[in-house]
């Protein structure tokens, strides 16, 4: 497979400085987007206020030291590859759900934090004790309950950017006004046009620049204010535990679960940068690679919730910069760890992302999460669609929008049991791994040979 990769730097090679630096911002480019969307809709939804410039500002700080130790291999941390960190989308659900949680009961926004970093610490050795047992989790780490899990999450995700679109959920009356929708279609349109004109550079920066063509023309409407510019330090320190720490069991099963969820993302981020690399996608230095990759989530999520930021995973979107640039160098990855690292000291950085409108917001992030979704159906339909996958999918999907649309359907259960199956997530992914476990492998009226190929499609092989 590295054949059909035309390389100009190899994984181990060493670019000039000039070039490795170029090679680094067009990483953070594509990288940046994400990496502050996931504060910015937590921040909006929990009404955070004045702490999101900083949030912001801690989650790109700590998605350099997580590229770091991702690309330089620190010990048995780390995959040794040119792969960038940043928060993770996977998590915004559960987060959402533990935030609203604590502001039911008349939390402030200190203590929203502290319970949702207090479970994120927690979890993160999830995924650190899953790192070593990656080979030996066939059965329940498979295409199937992967697809599932991955729709669901896209899914379950697009009321959040759809309601951004319309005007966010602190519009009130205002939302779903014409001049908001606009707005949240301009910007899906910018992103349409840069992604399909052909040119690398622009599909590379197509969110980003859709955000900004949205932010202009908000700004033409008089919908942008300047104050959080006014309001935000220009240089911060990070502090560790700035918010404190709480935990609560039945907020912390949808969070927990969903770093077995990060762990298969990352493992195919991994195999598909060791294949756009040139790299071994078998054998012990591959199986080595995915260890330490997985191993780094972990570490670098634990990293994040006690420098008050939100759970980190390998990006996908990089292995496309790779193939445009024909940059493999993990040293390009150490040079974007040392600008993000940089940027994170600067909160008046994060204050310019609050600037963004709701619905300009809603533009971009209703794609990225579409594309989520997208991703997980995409992995679905690699499988050869037998009964079994057929009704794995049909009850999970079933239960997980289920939940979703009737809620009220989860109101007479125990509040621990509530809070684990109110989540989609959750629910569809365990309700997946339940059934992969329980539903025989070939029907009675299946001849054994039939069903046997499923497992050599798998795109982590």
């Amino acid at each position: 497979m590295a054949d059909h990769v035309s390389l100009i730097y190899k994984l181990e090679d060493r670019p000039p400085p000039a070039r490795a630096a170029l090679a680094a911002f067009q990483h953070i480019l594509a990288a940046i987007v994400g990496i502050v969307s996931p504060t910015l809709v937590i921040g909006g939804v929990l009404g955070l206020g004045e702490q999101v410039p900083y949030l912001i500002s801690m989650a790109i700080f700590v998605s350099g030291v997580a590229t770091f130790i991702q690309c330089r291999r620190i010990g048995p941390v780390g995959s040794g590859l040119l792969s960038l960190q940043g928060t993770s989308f996977a998590f915004l659900g559960a987060i959402l759900a533990a935030g609203m949680s604590v502001k039911a009961r008349g939390g402030t926004p200190e203590d929203i934090l502290a319970m949702i970093f207090g479970l994120c610490l927690v979890g993160c050795l999830v995924e650190i004790v899953l790192s070593q047992f990656m080979d030996r989790l066939k059965r329940i780490i498979n295409p199937t309950v992967t697809g599932i899990v991955i729709t669901i999450i896209g899914l379950s995700l697009v009321k959040v950017g759809f309601t951004d679109f319309a005007g966010g959920a602190m519009a009130g009356e205002d939302l779903g006004q014409l001049v908001n929708l606009l707005l949240g279609a301009i910007v899906t349109a910018v992103v349409l046009i840069c992604t399909f004109t052909g040119k690398p550079m622009l599909r590379i920066g197509a969110i980003m620049i859709g955000l900004v063509v949205g932010t202009l023309v908000a700004a033409g409407l008089g919908m942008v204010s300047l104050a959080p510019l006014a309001k935000a330090p220009v240089f911060a320190l990070p502090i560790p535990f700035r918010y404190g720490l709480d935990f609560d069991f039945g907020l912390f099963v949808p969070v927990a679960f969903l770093y077995l969820v990060t762990a298969i993302e990352t493992s195919g981020d991994l195999t598909a940068s060791s294949v756009i690399s040139g790299q071994p996608v078998a054998g012990p230095l591959y199986l080595k690679r995915i260890k330490g990759g997985v191993l780094g989530d972990g570490v670098n999520s634990g990293l994040a919730a006690i420098f008050n930021t939100f759970p980190n995973t390998t990006f996908s979107q990089n292995n496309g910069v790779i193939q445009m640039t024909g940059v493999a160098s993990r040293y390009v990855g150490l040079y974007a760890a040392a600008i993000l690292v940089i940027l994170g000291f600067f909160p008046i950085l994060g204050a310019v992302f609050t600037l963004i409108p709701k619905p300009v917001l809603g533009g971009a992030t209703l794609v990225l999460f579409g594309t989520i979704a997208v991703a997980g159906i995409r992995i679905l339909a690699s499988q050869p669609m037998d009964q079994r996958q057929v009704y794995i999918m049909a009850v999970s999907f079933g239960l997980g929008l289920g939940v979703t649309l009737v809620p009220e359907a989860t109101q007479h259960l125990p509040v621990l049991l509530k809070q684990v199956v109110a989540t989609p997530i959750t629910l569809s992914g365990l309700s997946a791994i339940l059934l992969s476990l329980i539903l025989p492998e070939h029907r009675v009226d299946q001849p054994a040979g039939e069903g046997d190929h499923a497992e050599l499609h798998s795109p982590a092989e």
